[in-house]
C-alpha cells in the first residue's frame, strides 16, 4: 500500500470526531469493504493504519484495498451497535462476511406475543418460542449485544428470564423475584410487582429507543411526562422522569464502568480487573449456552467443630451484592464439612427447589470433589435442580464439575479463574467473620 495513502488515511482517522460511531472502509470503486463500530472513532479507525497493525490472516488483506473512510457518528455505543448491525445486513461487506464464516449471526428478539415480553439474544430466530417476536439484527458481536442489553435493562427493567409468566397465575403471589429485581433491573412480573399495561409501556419505550435516535426519543418522553403531569397522573410522570434521567446518565455509567445503583465492597473489587471479561470467560470455560450474571458461593467455617457456621455470598455481573449475603448457624453437624454443606444448600435453595424462586446462574462450592458431592446430594432431594454447580479447590485451584472425571485447570491469569477465586475468597471471609463473632460472644464473661 502506498505510503502517502496510508499517511492520508491516518490523518483522516485522527481528525474524526471523538464520539461513538460506525466506520465504513471503501475501495477505489466506492464499494464498502468493511463495516465496524467504535466507542471513540479516531482511536479505533486510526489503529488500522499504524505500522504495528496486525489484523490477522483473514482481515489483513483489507488494509491494502482501503482508499477511503466514511463514518456515521452516533450518540452512544449501543446506537453504534445497532447501526453496525443494520449496515452489515444491508450491505453485506466482503470482509465482514469473511470474519463470520461458519458462524450464525446473533439476533435480538423481543417476544411480543407474550403478555410480559422478554428480551433475548438468539442465534436461531426461527425457533418456535420466537414466532411473532420483534427481531433486530443480525449483529456482528454477541458479547457486545449482551452488554448493550444489560445497559438498557437498567433503564427499561424488562425481563430476560425463560419463565412463562401470566398475570392470572396464582403462584405469582408467593413467587420470590430474582436479584435483578432487587437491583432495579427488572420490574418482576413473575411476582405481580407490575401490571401488564405498565410493563408493556416499558417494552414500547425500549423498542422506540432501539428504533430511533436517543435525542428524538427523549424529546417525546419529556412531552409525554409533561402531559401526564398536566393530567395529574403523577405516578406515570414520575416513572417517565426517572427513565429520562437514567437514559441521560447512560454515557456516564458506561465510562465509569458501573453496573448498578448499589454499593460494592472495596475489599473484594480489587481482585477483579474486568468483571464482564471474567463472566464471558467463565461461560466459555464451562460451555454454558446462557450468559452467567448471578453467581453465589457457599463456604463453611469452624475451629475443630466449634461454632460451625456457613456463608452464602452473591455476585451480580461480576461484582459483590451485599443484600444477597446470608449466614447460617449449623445445627446438624459440628466437625463434618460435608454435612454442613448439605444443610446450607438445603436451607438456602429450599424455595428454588420447590419452584418458588429462580436459582442463580452458577453456584460455587468452596472445596473439591467431596464438598461438591455433598452439595449435589442436597440438590437431589429438591424437585427443581440448579443449572450449574461447581467446586473450586484451594490447593491447585482446580474447578470440579459433578459427573465430569477430569477437573478444569485454567491458567492463573485467566479472568474466569480470577472471578471464581474472588467469590470463593469472599465467601470464606464472610464465613470466618461470623465464626469469630460467635466465638467472641461465647468467650465474653457473663
Amino acid at each position: 500500500m502506498d505510503g502517502n495513502l496510508i499517511e492520508r488515511l491516518l490523518k483522516r482517522a485522527r481528525d474524526l470526531p471523538s464520539v461513538p460511531g460506525v466506520y465504513l472502509m471503501k475501495d477505489g470503486q466506492d464499494r464498502v469493504l468493511y463495516v465496524g463500530k467504535a466507542i471513540c472513532l479516531p482511536d479505533r479507525v486510526s489503529s488500522y493504519f499504524l505500522p504495528s497493525t496486525d489484523l490477522g490472516e483473514r482481515k489483513q488483506p483489507l488494509i491494502a484495498l482501503i482508499q477511503e473512510i466514511e463514518v456515521i457518528p452516533c450518540e452512544s455505543e449501543w446506537e453504534a451497535l445497532l447501526m453496525e448491525a443494520r449496515l452489515v445486513k444491508d450491505l453485506q461487506p466482503r470482509f465482514n462476511e469473511a470474519l463470520l464464516d461458519g458462524k450464525s449471526f446473533p439476533y435480538l428478539a423481543v417476544t411480543m406475543r407474550d403478555e410480559f415480553p422478554g428480551v433475548f439474544v438468539t442465534r436461531d430466530p426461527q425457533e418456535e418460542r420466537f414466532r411473532g417476536a420483534r427481531l433486530f439484527g443480525p449483529f456482528v458481536s454477541g458479547g457486545s449485544l449482551r452488554h448493550a442489553i444489560q445497559i438498557l435493562q437498567r433503564v427499561f427493567q424488562y425481563r430476560t428470564c425463560e419463565l412463562t409468566i401470566r398475570s392470572d397465575d396464582p403462584h405469582n403471589r408467593t413467587f420470590r423475584p430474582c436479584l435483578l429485581h432487587s437491583i432495579g433491573q427488572c420490574t418482576a412480573p413473575c411476582a405481580n410487582r407490575v401490571t401488564p399495561v405498565r410493563y408493556r409501556e416499558d417494552i414500547d419505550r425500549f423498542l422506540r429507543c432501539l428504533s430511533s435516535k436517543r435525542s428524538v426519543m427523549l424529546r417525546e418522553m419529556r412531552a409525554e411526562m409533561e402531559g401526564a403531569s398536566d393530567s395529574r397522573n403523577f405516578e406515570r410522570a414520575a416513572i417517565l422522569r426517572d427513565q429520562v434521567r437514567s437514559i441521560e446518565r447512560l454515557d456516564e455509567r458506561e465510562r465509569r464502568g458501573s453496573v448498578g445503583e448499589f454499593d460494592w465492597q472495596p475489599e473484594v473489587t480489587s481482585f477483579i480487573q474486568s468483571p464482564l471479561a471474567g463472566l464471558a470467560a467463565l461461560q466459555k470455560a464451562l460451555g454454558s449456552e446462557t450468559p452467567i450474571r448471578c453467581l453465589e458461593a457457599i463456604d463453611i467455617a469452624h475451629l475443630a467443630g466449634d461454632e460451625t457456621v456457613g456463608s452464602k455470598v452473591c455476585f451480580i455481573d461480576g461484582r459483590p451484592f451485599k443484600d444477597g449475603y446470608r449466614r447460617y448457624r449449623i445445627h446438624t453437624a459440628t466437625n463434618d464439612d460435608f454435612m454442613a454443606i448439605r444443610e446450607v444448600v438445603s436451607r438456602r435453595y429450599r424455595d428454588a427447589g420447590a419452584g418458588q424462586e429462580l436459582y442463580p446462574d452458577l453456584i460455587l462450592i468452596d472445596g473439591g470433589v467431596g464438598q461438591l458431592s455433598a452439595a449435589h446430594d442436597a440438590f437431589m432431594t429438591l424437585s427443581v435442580k440448579p443449572p450449574l454447580v461447581i467446586g473450586l479447590a484451594k490447593k491447585e485451584e482446580l474447578i470440579y464439575r459433578h459427573g465430569v472425571a477430569q477437573p478444569l485447570r485454567l491458567a492463573r491469569t485467566n479472568p474466569a479463574l480470577k472471578l471464581c477465586q474472588a467469590i470463593r475468597d469472599e465467601a470464606h471471609r464472610f464465613a470466618q467473620h461470623y465464626h469469630h463473632i460467635l466465638r467472641s460472644k461465647r468467650m465474653l464473661p457473663e
